[in-house]
């Protein structure tokens, strides 16, 4: 709760042209006390502000300068992640009374929790992360509250192994994580703890499936980008985000050997020279088609769907790659092709089979 009882004397005083000296006497105190009120160095005795606010015709609210603050459910939650999105740990104190108000609602104790755990990571505070443990654990008492899809037991459990690997207790870390790793969520920070711990030979297992995982998803964001671009128009962009990920997929090969990520990368070239071609870049798209063409026969001539072939992924027991982009590299481009249903691109394509055949 914050008060401007200081602020609104001298504003009120003013108003009437008052001195100090006036409202003091009107007061029957001392100047030096009205001087201490004003300067907030002290604070007038109730009957003193019901008397002020009845001379100066406002109400002790008013003159108080007090907001009634909407502490209902809802608005208490905003407050609380707003405090935690500005980082103003002043919110540690409102989530603690928010907490005694609402011991046993989900929303207020998962954003107290929030507030304590962004503080304690920040910070280093030990005891904000312990705070924020025991927050977690009634969070799960309280699950079936959750109407948030982002939030699960295994994002909650998640959170809890974020503390104890910040407290120093990589084991307890670790073993949660593993234990609620459903899909390879986790994957990423269960290598990353296991590799500060120098459990190596284990981390390079987590972080090998992260990574293709990482990559498999990495695929299909750049072709939604891809198309969300070409819908809105935006070549540049389209543009732009093809040779970042053709650049990106290029430099995870191997000791010079195809990999399933070249196949990739010829529907990137085929979609950035489509992209080029409608932008009015003729010789960019025929160059771009032109080494799609070359990086397909290339990973067609010995065709690799092992995820150990690309660079910083060790052999992963059961994983294989799989696409519906075409059987080969080539029928990749193909398909690509005929998806822009554009008659100058499929004739530059055309042509350019011709001449290497040719050849």
């Amino acid at each position: 709760m914050e008060m401007k009882l200081a602020e609104n004397i001298r504003s009120f005083r003013k108003e009437r042209s008052l001195t100090q000296e006036q409202l003091a006497e009107v007061l029957g105190v001392t100047t030096g006390a009205v001087h201490k009120w004003e300067a907030k160095l002290s604070i007038p005795d109730l009957e003193l502000i019901v008397e002020m606010a009845d001379f100066f015709d406002t109400s002790v609210d008013v003159l108080l300068g007090y907001e009634i603050k909407d502490n209902r459910l809802e608005a208490t939650v905003r407050r609380l992640q707003d405090y935690r999105r500005q980082k103003d740990w002043a919110g540690l104190t409102e989530a603690e009374k928010a907490l005694k108000k609402y011991p046993h609602s989900f929303r207020i104790v998962c954003a107290s929790e929030g507030l304590y755990r962004v503080f304690g990571f920040e910070t280093g505070n030990k005891d904000a992360l312990r705070r924020s443990l025991e927050l977690l654990q009634q969070s799960l008492l309280l699950i079936d509250q959750n109407e948030d899809p982002q939030i699960s037991e295994q994002t909650l459990y998640a959170r809890m192994a974020e503390n104890y690997l910040s407290l120093a207790e990589e084991e307890k870390g670790i073993e949660l994580l593993k234990k609620h790793n459903a899909g390879g969520l986790y994957n990423a920070k269960i290598g990353h703890a296991l590799a500060v711990c120098e459990h190596t030979e284990e981390a390079a297992s987590f972080l090998s499936e992260a990574l293709a995982k990482i990559l498999s998803d990495l695929c299909d964001t750049i072709i939604g980008y891809v198309n969300f671009f070409l819908t809105r128009g935006d070549h540049a962009s389209a543009q732009a985000i093809l040779r970042w990920g053709i650049g990106l997929f290029a430099g995870l090969r191997k000791n010079g050997k195809p990999n399933f990520l070249d196949k990739v990368n010829c529907v990137l070239l085929a979609s950035l020279a489509g992209s080029e071609l409608m932008s009015g870049q003729e010789e960019a798209a025929r160059a771009s088609l032109r080494e799609a063409r070359q990086l397909a026969a290339f990973f067609d001539a010995s065709p690799s769907y092992d995820e150990s072939d690309i660079r910083f992924i060790d052999r992963i027991e059961g994983a294989s790659a799989h696409d519906d982009i075409g059987a080969t590299a080539m029928a990749a481009i193909d398909n690509v092709i005929n998806e822009f249903a554009n008659t100058a691109l499929t004739a530059l394509w055309e042509s350019i089979t011709t001449q290497e055949e040719a050849q």
